[in-house]
């Protein structure tokens, strides 16, 4: 659990950076790639899971 949370910290940092500074490409995609992934095997998936079905739910169907 502790290498995850540390990867999900690097990787969040060097997306972070990427999207800051503009540079987006296929190194950019795969960073954001496994930021998701190992952001999704930590804790904070649950909670990120329930707030994005609020925000769904609160959605008017159109």
């Amino acid at each position: 659990m502790a290498v995850t949370v540390s990867l999900v910290v690097l990787f969040g940092l060097v997306l972070f950076f990427l999207l800051r500074s503009n540079t987006l490409s296929w190194g950019s995609a795969f960073i954001a790639v496994m930021f998701g992934f190992f952001l999704a095997s930590t804790g904070a998936s649950g909670p990120i899971n329930d707030l994005t079905t609020a925000v769904i739910n609160a959605v008017p169907n159109v």
